[in-house]
């Protein structure tokens, strides 16, 4: 549905409780309006960070505390589904309370009580010989089918949740009681997901899904490349269910036909994206097995990892400066193509799929890879574009100058990356907790990766 010229103007609300260890707070929430003036980048930066990931504390799911699959604005949820959670985008959600946390923009204590609120939720939801299902209504927590045969475990946003899962491990394993108590209970949690049951009866390699009714009538072996690699780095290193290497080598880099010689823009595109090989898949590919694996130093034989996503968000983007089909709006300051809200309906937005529709979340969340690029996009979408764009949560989800479209509708796993790749741009806090899991160091070099660090 078409909604030309929102109205929604709605103001960059931030209304976290102050605490005594966040001097930050007061300087970046924000007024009655959205702010127009800031000290320095540092601080728009941290404006920016604050407010999506305020996605996962004010607009928590209230049973669980866990990230809801979509806040709409507008109260229209034709889905019917404004009570359900996403695991996939709660694992983005978790990294960007510890990015909270650790710039003061929410109380420790506070973010340690949400953190275990979640914890002992996932503990006695819905599993699936340990994985859980894509999404789980809140206040049951029981599956909601993501489609008829899916309603069972989805191992591919198990793997997105229990890697923010064990970034919180890792930033509270040394604390006081109650951290160390949380730190346990995520372990516990990491420990019970049965990772090799989902090769299906031994196959080299991973199944997406499983269901105690259809079982494996899905029947999705995932094969690469795609946003999945954390998925089969977090089965290989697992101390209680691990994966051999063949089931990553055979399965997963389809016994090296992964890899691609393919150049766009004088760049290569180094792994074959499934279905997109031209110019490469949907930006979250970039993002999602990315937040806490570090790909800065990171190769194995098929790749060197920050060239595989350094290129694939500069082709994107040298895809919207030449813009080939015309639309309105495009160029060096406004791209960005990835899964989203489209003019009718969702789709995986990327060059061999795209409808005019940028979504703000595809160039913020390659901050780490094109920071000039990403940095200016972030200021026209902000100062310029904000007045139709901008809201409670941050930049609502998409938005297209051609068709005159937008709508005050967020997805979480748009929202939820925002805070925690900025952070990596800015810091590098998540990847290195996720990379100081001995577990993953371990795993990696199962899998035959090279890690030099950041």
């Amino acid at each position: 549905m078409k909604l030309s010229h929102i109205i929604l103007a709605a103001a960059a609300l931030i209304t976290l409780s102050s605490c005594a260890n966040a001097p930050k707070t007061e300087e970046i929430k924000a007024g009655a309006e959205r702010r127009m003036e800031f000290s320095s980048e540092d601080e728009f930066l941290d404006y920016i960070q604050y407010a999506h990931l305020n996605y996962m504390v004010e607009g928590a799911a209230p049973v669980s505390g866990l990230a809801l699959e979509r806040i709409h604005m507008d109260g229209n949820y034709p889905s019917n589904d404004a009570d359900v959670i996403t695991t996939g985008a709660s694992g983005f959600g978790i990294a960007g309370l510890i990015v909270g946390i650790e710039r003061g923009f929410i109380g420790r204590e506070e973010g340690v009580a949400q953190l275990q609120k979640i914890v002992d939720y996932l503990a006695k939801a819905d599993r699936y010989h340990g994985a859980w299902s894509h999404w789980i209504v809140d206040g049951t927590g029981k599956t909601k089918p993501f489609g008829m045969k899916d309603n069972g475990g989805d191992l591919v946003e198990t793997a997105f949740l229990v890697q923010g899962l064990l970034c919180a491990r890792q930033y509270f394993k040394d604390g006081n009681a109650k951290e160390q108590k949380l730190a346990q209970d995520i372990d516990t949690l990491w420990k019970e997901v049965e990772w090799n049951w989902y090769q299906k009866d031994g196959q080299d390699v991973l199944y997406w899904h499983w269901s105690p009714e259809y079982g494996w009538e899905m029947n999705f072996p995932v094969e690469g490349y795609n946003e999945c690699l954390i998925m089969y780095i977090l089965a290989a290193s697992s101390p209680t269910y691990p994966i051999p290497a063949e089931a990553y080598h055979k399965g997963w880099a389809r016994s090296g036909g992964i890899v691609s010689e393919n150049t766009k823009y004088g760049l290569p595109l180094v792994l074959s994206h499934n279905g997109a090989q031209e110019y490469g898949g949907p930006l979250f590919w970039a993002h999602y097995s990315y937040f806490g694996l570090c790909p800065k130093g990171l190769k194995d034989q098929y790749a060197d990892y920050w060239q595989l996503n350094v290129n694939h968000s500069l082709i994107d983007y040298n895809y919207c400066v030449e813009n080939p089909k015309g639309y309105k709006g495009y160029g060096p300051d406004c791209w960005g193509l990835t899964a989203s809200y489209t003019v009718d309906g969702y789709t995986a937005h990327m060059p061999s799929n795209d409808h005019g529709v940028i979504t703000p979340t595809a160039a913020l969340s390659c901050y780490p890879y094109t920071p000039a690029e990403s940095h200016a996009a972030l200021k026209h979408f902000y100062f310029d574009l904000g007045d139709k764009i901008w809201g409670k949560y941050g930049f609502y989800d998409a938005f297209s100058e051609t068709a005159d479209w937008c709508l005050p509708h967020y997805l979480g796993l748009d929202q939820l990356t925002i805070a925690p790749m900025i952070e990596n741009h800015r810091t590098g806090l998540v990847w290195k907790l996720f990379m100081s899991c001995p577990e993953i160091q371990e795993g990696l070099k199962k899998l035959g990766f090279e890690y030099n660090g950041i």
